[in-house]
């Protein structure tokens, strides 16, 4: 992924936490006729405890998939693919920036994830990511659920389900967030975003917030 380097962010503190909120990533990976890409969650290993600012690569991500899914059968221990998670966007209008000429754009977030796939052997080592995987999204997303009562149903399903470990090796990440713009039409953005409606955009007028707050003299995030 190519970015300017007023967009960069090397916050790997920051990269995680955006992981978190929006797990749903697209795992993409060599195929035959075209590459293969799908839709799916992804969550750290809990075994993994160290420091939130330590670096991505050398990490490991845990996610599943179908085994239905062709996408399964094309993976291979140590195949190269990239994990590509999407943060919040909005569109921009012209208007905000009370000049002439101008032209509109798309502030958005993005994190591109390079490494290795490790498919898991199916059984009680998959049955753990599922497990995890439910446990670590009913904190962040849901109400508490206790998943203890249902582990038998787990078991009847899990045959059908390709867990894998995705060691990271590379980490690009994208905050398009008007840094570009003089500080007043940054506010202005941000300002317009933090009226909508929208969830989505509320959050990419607080990442503009701190965005800019944590930029260095050279404009790039640290």
């Amino acid at each position: 992924m190519f970015v300017p380097g007023v967009y960069q962010n090397h916050d790997p503190a920051q990269l995680r936490d955006e992981m978190r909120r929006n797990p749903l990533a697209v795992l993409a990976s060599n195929g035959e006729p075209a590459p293969m890409l799908t839709h799916l969650p992804v969550i750290p290993h809990p075994d993994e405890g160290g420091a939130a600012d330590a670096p991505l690569p050398g990490s490991v991500l845990l996610g599943h998939m179908n085994r239905a899914n062709p996408h399964w059968a094309g993976l291979t221990a140590g195949s190269p693919a990239t994990l590509v998670f999407l943060g919040p966007h909005g569109y921009v209008t012209p208007v905000l920036y009370n000049a002439t000429p101008a032209a509109p754009t798309w502030n958005f977030v993005t994190i591109h994830v390079h490494g290795t796939v490790h498919p898991i052997p199916a059984g009680d080592e998959t049955l753990d990511v599922v497990r995890w995987t439910v446990e670590a999204f009913e904190r962040s997303f849901g109400s508490g659920w206790d998943p203890q009562p249902s582990l038998g149903y787990f078991r009847s399903i899990v045959g059908g389900v390709g867990a894998f470990r995705f060691e990271i090796t590379g980490v690009d990440a994208m905050y398009k967030l008007s840094q570009e713009q003089s500080a007043e039409r940054q506010d202005r953005v941000a300002a317009s975003f933090a009226a909508s409606e929208g969830g989505c955009t509320r959050e990419l007028a607080e990442l503009m917030r701190v965005v800019r707050h944590n930029a260095d003299p050279a404009g790039l995030t640290r």
